[in-house]
């Protein structure tokens, strides 16, 4: 099983103008980037650094309803 490992920066309390960017790892190889805004989510390739893919929330919501893995909440 692939470990994975997640960083992230924050540039200040709430998601402004500045996306919040999260590094995703794979067995120690990046894999890409996953920014995260007001308006959208966006999927860098580790591959390709000049496009990338991007989501509104409504259609991110939408994708992980119908290919998501379910898992229960832990409270």
């Amino acid at each position: 099983m692939a470990t994975h490992d997640v960083s992230f920066e924050i540039p200040q309390k709430f998601v402004l103008a500045k996306d919040v960017e999260f590094d995703i790892k794979s067995n120690g190889s990046k894999i890409g980037t996953l920014l995260i805004s007001k308006g959208n989510v966006e999927w860098i390739p580790a591959s390709n650094s000049v496009k990338k893919r991007r989501l509104s929330w409504e259609k991110f919501a939408a994708l992980m309803e119908t290919q998501g893995k379910v898992a229960r909440i832990k409270k």
